[in-house]
């Protein structure tokens, strides 16, 4: 059993290399230059960061370099073999096969549906597209409110996995992360309206009145009031879309008056142990009472 000192080590150690795989997607990622940024044996690194991040380095990198590829056919345009080997495949073939497997769709046919608005995806929808977007539920909730403790994100938001990943290393080795333990992400600003490197974000564990909040870490607050709730299931990467449909049908059909807070969003399964087809995150926008 490692004594909490070495536990918050090893976990700072493991959120360098985090911070370092999200930074640098396009470089060499092998297991010595890992090691390396994490101050560790190679010969003991792999093991270290399998336990306290909950996956290998590979599947990491695997992941987010996935991740930014969704991103990339809905938004770029680039070429599908330019994609395939960003995401560090040899052949588009290699590419599709892997990510078929992800998302449950080939990549050209993922890109046609996001284009064509058949998908809930990222980014502004083409024109015309709202009338073919998919009419989520949308119930209103009262909320309890929650204390947090987190960590700061801006720039991007399809890029605050990385911070999540920092928070879920950091939160173990605190013992802030136990069963039912609830994780959120708030976004402060419109990707619309703010540019890409000012975004402000938060990746936030649920704590109770008695935490302590650590060192490395940030303390903020979701209020008390009550909010329209928009169940997705499905990549994070295709997250936008229903943001268009919260703000842009529902909300002025509704009656409601948003109230002076973020948005925010709670994740309700794991997506480390699940295909992105099945990861579901629950949609908030406070209101006024």
């Amino acid at each position: 059993m490692l004594r909490r000192s070495t536990k918050l080590d090893y976990a700072e150690r493991m959120t360098r290399v985090v911070a370092h795989i999200g930074a640098h997607l396009d470089a060499p990622l092998d297991l010595e230059r890992l090691a390396g940024v994490a101050c560790f044996s190679p010969y003991h690194f792999h093991r270290i960061y399998r336990l306290v991040v909950g996956e290998t380095p590979d599947q990491t990198v695997r992941r987010l370099r996935l991740h930014r590829a969704a991103v990339a056919l809905a938004n770029d345009g680039l070429p599908l073999p330019e994609i395939a080997s960003r995401a560090g495949y040899a052949s588009p073939e290699a590419f599709s096969r892997a990510f078929t497997s992800a998302y449950g769709h080939p990549p050209s046919a993922y890109r046609a549906q996001r284009l064509s608005g058949e998908l809930p995806g990222n980014g502004p929808p083409p024109p015309g597209a709202l009338a073919q977007e998919v009419a989520y539920e949308v119930t209103i909730k009262p909320l309890p409110g929650f204390r947090l403790f987190g960590l700061p994100h801006r720039g991007d938001y399809n890029a605050i996995v990385t911070a999540f990943e920092r928070l879920f290393a950091l939160g173990a080795a605190h013992g802030l992360l136990m069963p039912g333990t609830r994780d959120f992400g708030i976004y402060y600003d419109d990707p619309g309206s703010v540019p890409e490197a000012e975004l402000r974000g938060f990746a936030g564990l649920a704590v109770g009145p008695e935490a302590v909040c650590p060192d490395d870490f940030e303390e903020t607050e979701i209020p008390a009031g009550r909010a329209a709730c928009l169940l997705y299931q499905g990549p994070y990467a295709d997250l936008d879309r229903a943001y268009h449909f919260l703000y842009g049908r529902w909300l002025p059909q509704s009656g409601y008056e948003p109230a002076d807070q973020p948005a925010f969003e709670e994740y309700l399964n794991d997506p480390k142990s699940l295909p992105p087809t099945e990861w579901l995150t629950e949609i908030c926008l406070p209101l006024l009472d």
